[in-house]
């Protein structure tokens, strides 16, 4: 009688364990459900931003998607009942069917028509003015090679609207690439003046293999210059970094050879970590350019850091190349609110679908490996999304 009991009472829990089993189950695969709705729950907030890309080769719109996914978390709308549309809402380049496309920039508005936008408007963000080359457009030729432009560059409008947003007091953040090539000297010269920055001519990125016969996406203008300027050699088989200035000036400091640590490493001050809730460090592996800062008008939030042995900084300082160098810079008074970002901090490879899921940040752990040198989700998760949303959420605050 008592084994009976026993094995009932056995048998009562193991079903138990069952049901609660099931349950977690049930409840972690509604999960995201749960976290949906949460997100619908959210109000729409009015915050109208004058988008400007201009690099936009699909209507992903992948130059800008990084601001798009903030925008759509934060349920921020461009009235009180529409959400941005990543392929509609911006101006700049719009891609068609069979390689047409059409223009809708700044470049077709009135200096009448710029000045109503820049009261219209609350915020502009320049995510990308490097703009669509005919190689990769027309797909001729082959792409990792140079070719002539299609649309590009930051304009004399474009800059006409800016300063105006500057004497709205409204906030203003721009992007790696508007000072480079393809805008003109000029535009680059007043934009400078406007907002304390200064572009040294140079640029660089990571790349995760410098040999030739492994990476077959290394640009080949960039080897062939190379190779001009250095005896006819590639010597690099390894990882590390490239540097081309704008006279196309070339220099690669390898792994080991030439580095340190091959990959830049961003290092954030304290205020940078503490408002922003950015790290103190975290690798970066795409494009950035190189640049001083007039610290009258601006403060330095994060900087780039090159590690390099002796071989390293001998090359670096022949050429005018420093260790360290400005990754965010920020205008943040009363008189207007700036940002300048010295890489493409917009262009991140993200599901945009997750922007749908409030407290998705939380489980960021199960989206990327960041032990993957060239990943650069863990840049979107760990810098852009804190820091965008908090300079968003702020300027919202003391707009309303």
């Amino acid at each position: 009688m008592l084994s009976g009991k026993i094995n009932l009472s056995r048998a009562s829990l193991k079903q138990n364990r069952r049901k609660i089993i099931s349950f977690i189950v049930f409840f972690i695969l509604l999960f995201p459900l749960w976290m949906w709705v949460i997100w619908l729950c959210i109000p729409k907030r009015k915050l109208v931003v004058a988008i400007i890309d201009k690099t936009v080769v699909t209507k992903k719109g992948q130059e800008h998607i990084s601001l798009n996914w903030v925008l759509n978390q934060q349920k921020f709308s461009k009235d009180n009942s529409e959400l941005y549309q990543g392929d509609k809402d911006y101006y700049g380049f719009f891609p068609l069917q069979n390689r047409k496309f059409r223009i809708k920039g700044l470049e077709r508005f009135s200096e009448t028509q710029l000045n109503q936008l820049s009261r219209d408007a609350d915020m502009a963000y320049v995510t990308d003015a490097y703009g669509v080359y005919t190689n990769e457009w027309y797909d001729v030729n082959d792409q990792k090679e140079r070719s002539g432009i299609v649309y590009g560059g930051m304009s004399s409008q474009d800059l006409y609207f800016l300063e105006k947003m500057k004497e709205h007091h409204k906030l203003i953040i721009t992007e790696f690439n508007c000072l480079g090539s393809p805008t003109n000297n000029m535009i680059r010269y007043q934009f400078e003046a406007d907002f304390g920055i200064k572009w040294t001519g140079w640029i660089g990125r990571f790349f995760d293999s410098l040999d030739t016969t492994v990476n077959l996406e290394l640009p080949k203008w960039l080897i062939r210059n190379y190779k001009h300027q250095h005896g006819n050699r590639w010597p690099f088989s390894k990882s590390g970094i490239a540097f081309v200035r704008n006279d196309d000036k070339v220099e690669v400091l390898e792994n080991e050879t030439h580095l340190n640590k091959d990959i830049p490493y961003i290092i954030s001050t304290s205020e940078a970590q503490l408002h922003y809730q950015i790290p103190e460090i975290i690798k970066y592996s795409f494009w950035f350019d190189i640049i001083n800062v007039d610290t009258k008008m601006n403060r330095v939030l994060s900087s780039f850091i090159i590690d390099a042995n002796p071989a390293g900084n001998l090359i670096m300082k022949n050429n005018g190349i420093p260790s360290s160098f400005p990754a965010i810079t920020m205008h943040m008074n009363d008189d207007y609110r700036f940002c300048y970002f010295s890489t493409d901090f917009c262009d991140n490879p993200i599901f945009f679908q997750t922007s749908y899921l409030k407290g998705i940040q939380y489980f960021v752990w199960l989206l990327y490996n960041s032990r993957e040198k060239q990943e650069r989700e863990s840049f979107f998760w760990q810098v852009y999304r804190p820091l965008v949303t908090k300079i968003l959420e702020d300027y919202y605050d003391i707009l309303h």
